[in-house]
């Protein structure tokens, strides 16, 4: 039973990885706040739409998720 604890938990893992590389990335703002450039302000804040807003929700339920089944598997 222990092992399949394990199983659950490499799994959701990797999903979890595909999940987070699949979304978009927002380093272009970080170095343009970095560098300089005058494209984004640092303070403002941006809201994601579409895609990206429903990859960041999944990212999160996937990632309580296995933060649960972690603390389940140690207790059990």
């Amino acid at each position: 039973m222990n092992s399949g604890w394990e199983i659950a938990l490499i799994v959701l893992s990797f999903i979890i990885i595909a999940i987070v590389l699949m979304q978009s990335g927002k380093s272009e703002g970080a170095s343009a706040a970095v560098m300089g450039g005058n494209k984004m302000n640092i303070f403002t804040r941006t809201k994601e739409r579409g895609a990206d807003k429903i990859m960041t929700i999944i990212t999160a339920v996937l990632t309580v998720a296995f933060f649960i089944l972690a603390v389940l598997a140690s207790h059990l």
